[in-house]
């Protein structure tokens, strides 16, 4: 009895081998390499204004293998795809050019932009916005919630979407900056104890009481040091003293005087314009008006 079972389970398998040989034509297969398609306009722009001076390229068809397999996600609106690219170079590229030279942003700059339509959510209930993978991959979300006031349908809310996503892309540019020359370890110091995986539970109110510009600041030093960058670049001087200037008297849960906390935040941003400075030649509150610059036109 052994042996006629063993005998019908090598059938079955050579049966079933013999059945799956012939798979046809990967060609045919989306995600296989059988999906492909002509160049439109989008591609055109992208190469011109982005693959041809800066080498950076700019996925936009939907790739999942290129996002988180475990999430529900949106595919971009086409439309969307020069709009916001354009903007991009606008505000991130143009501005650091004007600062420190197309040599600088073609050293540094990712090469390899991945485009989402939807945010990323979290299971703690947080949101993804952008992230970047060793300084080459950058991937933006909710860019369908991309509009500008040069667009029919935009509202004064939505410049908060615009200001996020280059939020988004100034957050992940410091990260490349600062892996490639680490800033003083004594930033580290200014808050030490404060830094927590709880950053979610805490408003960004409550993070600014204890010396934090937002409440994901909380999270790490290095995201500490980078949210710094992008809060000071993305609202301007005037926009980061508002922020500064709003901490209320009295004393934080955690003993922080509203003197200390302002004296922290700007020992902070000292030693985010000093590092620009000392490490890449650039005067950050230049670069931070051009910026600004930017971004109001795009919002105001």
């Amino acid at each position: 009895m052994k042996k006629v079972t063993t005998y019908l389970c090598i059938i079955l398998l050579a049966y079933g081998c013999k059945k799956s040989e012939n798979l046809g034509s990967v060609d045919n297969i989306p995600g296989l390499g059988g999906d492909t398609w002509a160049k439109g306009p989008i591609d055109n722009w992208v190469y011109t204004n982005l693959t041809k001076p800066f080498n950076i390229s700019v996925k936009y068809k939907w790739d999942q293998f290129e996002l988180e397999l475990n999430k529900n996600l949106v595919p971009p609106d086409e439309g969307k795809i020069v709009p916001v690219m354009e903007a991009v170079k606008k505000v991130w590229i143009d501005t650091y050019i004007a600062e420190a030279g197309d040599v600088f942003i073609k050293n540094y700059c990712p090469k390899f932009f991945v485009l989402c339509g939807s945010a990323s959510w979290n299971t703690d209930g947080t949101i993804t916005l952008g992230t970047a993978e060793g300084g080459r991959k950058i991937v933006l979300y909710v860019l369908n919630d991309f509009r500008t006031k040069a667009m029919a349908d935009y509202t004064p809310s939505d410049s908060n979407t615009v200001k996020q996503l280059f939020h988004t892309i100034e957050h992940e540019f410091g990260h490349i900056l600062h892996q490639n020359v680490l800033y003083p370890e004594d930033f580290k110091r200014i808050t030490p104890g404060f830094y927590t995986a709880n950053w979610n539970n805490v408003s960004d109110r409550a993070a600014r009481r204890d010396g934090f510009v937002t409440a994901y600041a909380m999270s790490a030093p290095d995201e500490d040091f980078v949210e710094m960058i992008a809060m000071m670049l993305i609202e301007g001087r005037a926009g980061f003293d508002k922020i500064v200037n709003s901490i209320p008297p009295g004393t934080s849960v955690n003993g922080i005087t509203q003197a200390d906390a302002i004296a922290k935040l700007r020992k902070k941003e000292a030693m985010v314009v000093a590092y620009y400075k000392d490490v890449w030649s650039i005067d950050f509150y230049s670069l931070q008006t051009r910026v600004r610059g930017a971004v109001d036109a795009l919002i105001k």
